[in-house]
């Protein structure tokens, strides 16, 4: 397990209902399970064949939606929503 993801998990707990999964857009909660693994902007983009600035705009819409103040914050909503990247 990364570090991210460990601190993540074992901190204060997140607030987190199964509906906000259904706020995000089929692409935004692809961006956010590339995001929580911790890629980078330009790597998410090769991957899903987009942008390096769509993915910024899918990233922040996701930071909004799911109101998380940081990417740890983002990380635990993640993992309580079982989103994980598909392997």
């Amino acid at each position: 397990m990364d570090r991210l993801r460990y601190y993540a998990i074992n901190s204060l707990p997140v607030p987190v209902s199964p509906s906000m999964r259904t706020v995000l857009t089929a692409r935004e909660r692809e961006v956010m399970t590339h995001v929580v693994t911790g890629m980078l902007n330009k790597q998410i983009a090769y991957e899903i064949g987009a942008s390096e600035a769509t993915v910024k705009i899918h990233r922040g819409h996701v930071m909004q939606k799911m109101k998380a103040g940081s990417l740890v914050e983002l990380v635990r909503m993640a993992d309580k929503l079982k989103l994980s990247p598909r392997k």
